[in-house]
């Protein structure tokens, strides 16, 4: 869910530089930050999957079936269980072997082919692609983009923090992660950052029972957040997740009220975005791209997880 706010500086600044090295030197030493801002750069052709790998029912058209209004929230039978245990298996070894590659200078183009085949050779469906018709296998979120950042030909630069989140579509079941990485030598502020972030998503985690309010989650992850004096980024949530790669329930990461509560055998997304600045954001031309309004820099942790009669399984760990 999409949250789009106008801005005026950061538009202010598309306008007046090229996306180019140029633009990211300029507006970095305008801003005085220790980081490079990141707007989208060219991108390369859409890659194509084997005839053999089993596809997503958008794969070929790219359109979504939109949520049911009052859908149910699905409780997963044993089958269905042991497809997304798989399916968050594989999904955790593509993103382990794809972290072995970051590093400076590598291009997140370069990390899109590397996951894409990645998926190839697991004989899995990189489930991004074409997903609502977005046009790579993976989503690379660099710094001031919050998430749904589209592969292009920028390199990593030394500083940088990106998400890397896969989402892989096995057996009929998807697998959905992601992590932030540190490039090179980042600042002190931006891995407190990426070290809180993932400190919230764990703690949400572990609040996860049946009979908990889904509504413990944000708050939860809003107080980590608090205390380590960063914001949550309230326009991206966490969603159900099996057959389809997005349904009931959603998953809210800041403080509210319901009275929903969980129940054994639902499985769901925890994806927390925190944020060094303020929390708003702003969608580019490219219907993805979803950038902070203040230039601040984000960070997000993924997990696919399972609720249990104990507690909660993590799928993707």
């Amino acid at each position: 869910m999409i949250k789009k706010l106008s801005y005026s500086v950061y538009r202010s600044l598309r306008t007046r530089f090229d996306i180019s090295s140029a633009y990211n030197a300029a507006v970095t030493k305008a801003l005085d930050r220790k980081f490079s801002l990141v707007l989208p750069q060219e991108t390369t052709p859409f890659r194509t999957i084997p005839s053999y790998i089993q596809k997503p029912p958008y794969a070929v058209t790219g359109h979504v079936a939109p949520k049911k209004i009052g859908e149910d929230v699905e409780v997963k039978n044993k089958h269905q269980i042991k497809g997304m245990r798989k399916a968050g298996k594989i999904a955790r070894k593509i993103l382990n072997q794809t972290a072995e590659c970051l590093k400076i200078g590598i291009t997140t183009d370069e990390i899109d082919a590397k996951v894409h085949q990645l998926c190839i050779e697991n004989d899995v469906y990189p489930s991004p692609l074409n997903y609502k018709h977005f046009p790579k296998s993976v989503c690379t979120s660099i710094n001031n983009v919050a998430c749904h950042g589209i592969p292009d030909l920028r390199p990593l630069g030394d500083g940088d923090i990106i998400n890397v989140d896969i989402t892989v579509f096995c057996d009929g079941f998807h697998g959905d992660l992601s992590e932030t990485y540190l490039i090179g030598n980042v600042d002190e502020k931006g891995r407190k950052l990426v070290h809180a972030t993932e400190l919230a998503r764990d703690a949400a985690i572990s609040v996860c029972k049946p009979g908990v309010e889904y509504c413990q989650i944000g708050k939860t992850i809003s107080s980590v957040a608090e205390a380590h004096g960063f914001s949550v980024v309230p326009a991206f949530i966490g969603h159900g997740i099996g057959e389809r790669f997005h349904c009931p329930p959603d998953i809210f990461h800041f403080a509210y009220e319901s009275p929903e509560v969980m129940t054994e055998g639902v499985t769901f997304t925890i994806e927390p975005i925190l944020s060094e600045g303020n929390d708003e954001v702003e969608i580019l031309s490219d219907g993805w791209t979803a950038v902070m309004c203040d230039g601040s820099r984000t960070a997000q942790f993924e997990h696919t997880v399972l609720v249990t009669k104990d507690g909660v399984e993590i799928l993707t760990e």
